[in-house]
């Protein structure tokens, strides 16, 4: 099955708001505790493409120590991710900024350890972002990256479709019908992380409808 790009950015309100209600719990609690475990006990860490910052909070939480800007492309996205980090009352750990990440502000080696949920099905080219994760990063430091995985074809779309639960409505149903279809295989994902120099990189299938990318932080 070929891709089928959706919108980079989810920047409409009904996007930020459906996403941000979407019971995303308990992969996001695996994805915090999996990102903790591939890094130090203090750290300045880069969440790319933050959404709501559901995930931040959830890792700030186990590990007070963590510092993490959160970048994002949508505007609303990150008025709802602010409100959930205020309410968290985890503001001083988490600075939200309007950053493309694809062409960052940041210095190189800046970050101990970069994490992303759920961006590079988003990108028409994720080889940008990739190259400037590495420029960013420092030489020694942590990655662990999560998304969605194409599924061979459209049957097994359905079927995965099929799975999930009565509490997403029509709306977020198509979201997440359309994100299977705009994902990455792995060897595509093993391809373009070989391409941009990111040695020592285990890529792997994390569940029926995930890929991980995965670096342990070094001293």
């Amino acid at each position: 099955m070929e891709r089928v790009l959706e919108a980079e950015v989810m920047d409409s309100w009904e996007d930020a708001t459906a996403y941000d209600r979407m019971d995303f719990l308990e992969v996001n609690t695996a994805f915090a505790e999996s990102a903790i475990a591939v890094g130090p006990e203090s750290a300045l860490v880069l969440d790319a493409g933050t959404g709501t910052a559901r995930i931040p909070i959830l890792i700030v939480q186990r590990r007070p120590q963590w510092h993490i800007k959160a970048i994002d492309l949508s505007h609303n996205m990150l008025k709802v991710g602010q409100e959930n980090v205020q309410s968290a009352g985890v503001q001083d750990q988490i600075q939200l900024e309007y950053i493309d990440a694809k062409q960052m502000p940041y210095g190189d080696s800046t970050f101990d350890i970069i994490i992303s949920n759920s961006i590079i099905h988003h990108l028409p080219d994720p080889m940008p972002f990739f190259r400037e994760l590495k420029r960013v990063l420092k030489p020694k430091g942590g990655i662990f990256i999560r998304d969605l995985m194409r599924p061979k074809d459209i049957e097994t779309v359905d079927k995965i479709v099929a799975r999930i639960g009565p509490e997403y409505d029509d709306y977020q149903t198509q979201l997440f019908r359309d994100s299977l279809i705009a994902a990455f295989r792995i060897e595509e994902v093993d391809e373009m992380i070989r391409m941009a120099g990111l040695d020592g990189v285990k890529v792997y299938a994390s569940s029926d409808r995930h890929w991980t990318a995965e670096r342990a932080y070094r001293e």
